[in-house]
């Protein structure tokens, strides 16, 4: 079993960056590929950036693409999301995922195995 964790998440204004964290614990011996995944008010969750277990390969949704950056340091084991640039329609609840790959994982959210809580990002205009 896996446990997720997000952080990182806040209020910032149009234009303003935030960096989410996602720690992961249980079987950290296991190697994962990781992906973030948003969901807005109203809207389905969809993908957002996945990275590879070395971190070597890397995915963006082409509505962040240039603005966020996904990173890992698996010797601390967090995986990161830089987002920067940020605008309204980037607000939503932000979950990182698990997926049991080395390489890069797969847009598809049906492919992850586990899921942390989410963590909140409003972006004001």
């Amino acid at each position: 079993q896996v446990q997720l964790v997000e952080s990182g998440g806040g209020l910032v204004q149009t234009g303003g960056s935030l960096r989410l964290s996602c720690a992961r614990s249980g079987r950290t011996s296991s190697n994962y590929a990781m992906g973030w995944f948003r969901q807005a008010p109203g809207k389905e969750r969809e993908f957002v950036s996945a990275i590879s277990w070395s971190g070597g390969t890397t995915d963006y949704a082409d509505s962040v693409k240039g603005r966020f950056a996904i990173s890992r340091d698996n010797a601390k084991n967090p995986v990161y999301l830089q987002m920067n640039s940020l605008k309204p329609e980037d607000t939503a609840v932000y979950y990182c995922a698990a997926h049991p790959r080395l390489g890069l994982p797969p847009r598809v959210q049906s492919e992850y195995s586990y899921w942390g809580q989410g963590t909140q990002v409003t972006v004001s205009s």
